[in-house]
């Protein structure tokens, strides 16, 4: 199998789309160039040859600039967006007018050399986000007909037997058959240390192989992945723009009509429009327009490298003021992972006949109960038959071909159906309270019931009490199994109030009712939970393991199958939302005062573009800080 790294997703870009990106990665830097060379070059005419001379190769040099922000505004208006790139092309317009052309200069110099140093600062910090989308799999090593071929990942499908090679990215989900897998996860948990994979496990799409090769079912197609659905969302994150950067925008507006009015008035009282210009000078470019997205985005990014995604910076903005926590039950304080406590067997059949084939068929299945067959068939020493004719109803059931014999397994009602005539013996009839029940036929008979019970989280407790910390008030268990199991949780975890016996449409009714209190945060990962994922202010999807649904109605998809970033990533998105205005009303208060100061004569044009754009590095430094 091959890999390698990528900056954007495997699809040829069009001329069009390489251009523009071209031009956007290119365009600050040679407007930098022009606008200092333009500068330099002045400061050497004006000793040599003349004032004249060195006025004329400031001037030249404004023009550039100029002329691309006037491009810039423009299709900003189409948009219906009105920034403060205005006040920049005024203020380089004025310096030409009023024969100030040096400052027209060294305004055309500050705002290229903001626009570079905010595209570097992003650069910066989408860069966790970005690592994520330059790990794509392309082929994988697959046994057809007995041999081993390189197959395109489009091609791979559930069932298809895998060998991974040391130093490989694995290219779908799917569950270990033969070897120990020691798999760098830190693409998709920010955790440095390599993880150890026994046979039976699930192994995750965008690992990397540290160590011996091994063999794998590949339990999803390529495209269903894990990491697939991962670098759609990062992909959709790094497209986003946060409601607070769209508060930006209308702040701009109020912002560009004090400039104007300060200038005019500066101009009006003084009869000098040296200090409307200076005014103009001072207030280009905003640190308004500059801190908030990248705070923003390091947030973000900041998150993903714990391990939990935050689709957009809506999703960020909405983490940093939840007061109320609902969680599922199932694989989300629970395990995920349940261990077999019993096997139920007819006449006929043995124990270790029904694990072995049901083991088998869930090797291409995605449900949570096959890690814990596949695993309890491994720890049995037994040998496992690639499945065949599979098909599998999610939620339902699956059932394929295993050797000569028809196998299907799921709930009680799936299971019947397929069976030519059904035993109701009195060990299959009952299943105890708070059991997990996979239903087997052989071959149209009803063979066995295997009893499986679903752990609590190790961290489930230290994760509650993590998210009261971070400032969650409240924490609601809402679960669609039986009260009493449901109770019995909750009164291990400790948390404000149970509700069971839920449908979907229950779960949802109780978000809502929870939202009408204080800002709501649902946590689940089954298909049932992504309404009431939907209907919170944040949905968290536990993404590692969870229905392909409920990570695309979540706001937050975490990246582990564990819950300890869901807490950190609340700190983070708390964090960055102070850090987002700090810079804000900082850079706002600094601008305006130096505004103040130009008006009365204080500040010449050129010391102002000067020290606004200190003003600007000043700020982005400042958002960066959410990185850390």
């Amino acid at each position: 199998m091959s890999s390698r790294p990528m900056s954007s997703p495997p699809m040829p870009p069009t001329p069009a789309s390489g251009f523009r990106a071209a031009y956007r990665r290119l365009a600050p830097r040679l407007l930098v160039a022009v606008a200092a060379a333009g500068l330099g070059a002045g400061g050497a005419l004006i000793w040599q040859v003349g004032a004249e001379a060195a006025h004329l190769a400031w001037a030249l040099a404004t023009v550039p600039v100029l002329l691309a922000l006037f491009v810039q505004i423009a299709v900003a208006l189409r948009r219906g967006d009105v920034g403060l790139d205005i006040v920049a092309a005024l203020s380089m317009s004025a310096a030409l007018a009023f024969g100030e052309p040096l400052a027209g200069n060294v305004v055309a110099l500050m705002y290229a050399g903001g626009q570079l140093l905010e595209s570097f600062a992003e650069g910066r910090a989408r860069r966790e986000m970005t690592a994520l989308l330059g790990r794509v799999a392309f082929s994988a090593m697959v046994y057809r007909d007995g041999e081993l071929r390189e197959t395109p990942i489009a091609a791979v499908q559930p069932g298809d037997r895998l060998l991974i090679r040391q130093g490989e990215v694995l290219p779908v989900d799917g569950h270990i058959v033969e070897g120990i897998a020691v798999l760098d996860m830190s693409a998709l948990t920010g955790e440095s240390l390599p993880v150890r994979l026994d046979t039976g496990s699930e192994a995750l799409s965008g690992a990397t192989l540290v160590a011996a090769p091994f063999e794998m079912i590949a339990s999803r197609p390529a495209a269903e992945s894990t990491y697939a659905g991962i670098v759609r969302l990062v992909e959709a994150a790094q497209a986003s723009k946060a409601p607070m950067a769209r508060l930006a925008d209308r702040y701009a507006v109020g912002f560009l009509v004090l400039t104007l009015a300060l200038a005019a008035l500066a101009w009006g009282l003084s009869a000098d429009p040296i200090r409307a210009l200076a005014v103009l000078v001072v207030a280009t470019p905003c640190p308004l327009i500059l801190a908030v997205p990248v705070a923003i985005i390091s947030g973000m990014s900041r998150s993903a490298r714990s391990g939990a995604l935050v689709k957009d910076g809506a999703a960020l903005e909405a983490l940093a003021r939840i007061r109320t926590a609902i969680l599922d039950k199932t694989g989300t304080l629970t395990r995920g992972r349940p261990e077999i406590t019993g096997i139920d067997v007819e006449a006929g059949f043995r124990e270790a006949d029904i694990l072995q084939l049901a083991a088998s068929l869930d090797q291409a299945s995605s449900h949570v109960v096959a890690s814990a067959l596949i695993r309890a068939a491994a720890q049995a020493g037994l040998t496992l038959t690639r499945p065949v004719d599979i098909a599998e109803r999610p939620g339902k059931g699956v059932e394929g071909r295993i050797g000569s014999r028809r196998v299907a397994l799921g709930g009680d009602g799936y299971v019947r159906e397929r069976c030519v005539a059904t035993q109701a013996g009195a060990s299959l009839s009952t299943v105890p309270a708070g059991t997990m029940a996979v239903h087997v036929a052989v071959d149209g008979r009803l063979a066995g019931i295997i009893r499986l019970r679903d752990p609590l989280r190790a961290d489930a407790a230290a994760t509650l009490d993590a998210l009261r910390h971070s400032g969650v008030t409240r924490i609601v268990l809402a679960s669609g199994d039986v009260g009493e199991i449901a109770r019995e949780v909750g009164q291990t975890l400790g948390v404000d109030e149970v509700l069971g016996d839920l449908t979907p449409e229950g779960k949802v009714a109780a978000v809502r009712s929870e939202a009408a209190r204080q800002p709501v945060m649902m946590v689940g990962d089954g298909v049932n939970d992504a309404p009431a994922l939907a209907a919170a202010d944040v949905g968290v999807a536990m993404g590692a393991r969870g229905a392909a649904a409920s990570s695309e109605a979540a706001g937050v998809v975490l990246l582990v199958d564990e819950l300890r970033p869901l807490a950190r990533a609340i700190e983070t998105a708390r964090r960055t939302r102070r850090i987002a205005l700090q810079s804000v009303l900082a850079g706002l208060g600094l601008s305006v005062g130096a505004m103040v100061v130009a008006a009365f004569g204080y500040l010449p044009p050129v010391q102002g573009a000067l020290l606004q754009e200190v003003i600007d590095a000043m700020v982005i430094l400042n958002a960066l800080r959410a990185l850390r």
